[in-house]
């Protein structure tokens, strides 16, 4: 059964009205600010891989503020642990819309992966996936978070570096110029990652697509 069309109504102004929230702290994040003391620790990460044009050093949050060096590593490998969780969901949203999905049955009732709607649907809504589908998935990923992606061996070069001695992929026969250079690109493509696995998931609860042909999931 569907959900009533005044349930969907409120759903769809309730998003509205979250974008909206946003956007206009996005906003603000760009509006003049107070003059106030220059903060020798900003400066210090001025020139920190990231820092690029068109926007250079940007912090509109001033989470640096008055850091050290720990509390600036600790917030990059955030943003990379983050980037490289969007750029796999991205790549999720592309491939399971393209229409290729595993094969096999997704439970023991005998339901297959491609029954169960593709993007946001898959876990909110009348045709998500069981309670206990969406604990394993949360449960295999606290797994990967505590015990396998992480420095377990104390060799990281950097922050995010989980080769732990073992995958290199000729890592370790590149000049540094080329390590900086591929650590920019993971970063920037984890950034737009995040940016677009947003904006796919908002525009998929608000019901406006952005995708080609107006695709949304059920239609």
């Amino acid at each position: 059964a569907h959900s009533p069309p005044i349930f969907q109504e409120r759903k769809k102004e309730t998003m509205k009205l979250i974008v909206a929230a946003l956007l206009a702290g996005s906003a603000a994040a760009f509006a003049p600010a107070q003059v106030a003391k220059t903060s020798t620790s900003l400066n210090a990460f001025e020139d920190e891989l990231g820092a690029q044009p068109p926007l250079g050093f940007f912090d509109p949050l001033g989470m640096l503020a008055d850091a050290d060096q720990e509390r600036f590593d600790r917030l990059r490998y955030v943003e990379l642990k983050h980037g490289r969780i969007c750029q796999l969901a991205f790549l999720g949203q592309i491939v399971t819309r393209g229409g290729v999905h595993l094969s096999g049955s997704i439970d023991q009732a005998g339901h297959s992966f491609d029954s169960y709607p593709n993007g946001i649907a898959a876990l909110f809504g009348e045709n998500a996936i069981p309670t206990a589908g969406l604990l394993q998935i949360i449960a295999f990923v606290g797994f990967l978070e505590l015990g396998v992606m992480k420095d377990v061996t104390g060799e990281a070069e950097f922050p995010g570096d989980f080769r732990n001695g073992a995958l290199d992929f000729g890592w370790d026969t590149f000049n540094e110029k080329t390590k900086l250079r591929k650590r920019g690109i993971e970063l920037n493509n984890g950034r737009a990652a995040m940016m677009g696995i947003w904006g796919l998931v908002t525009h998929e609860m608000m019901g406006n697509s952005i995708l080609p042909g107006g695709y949304l999931p059920g239609q």
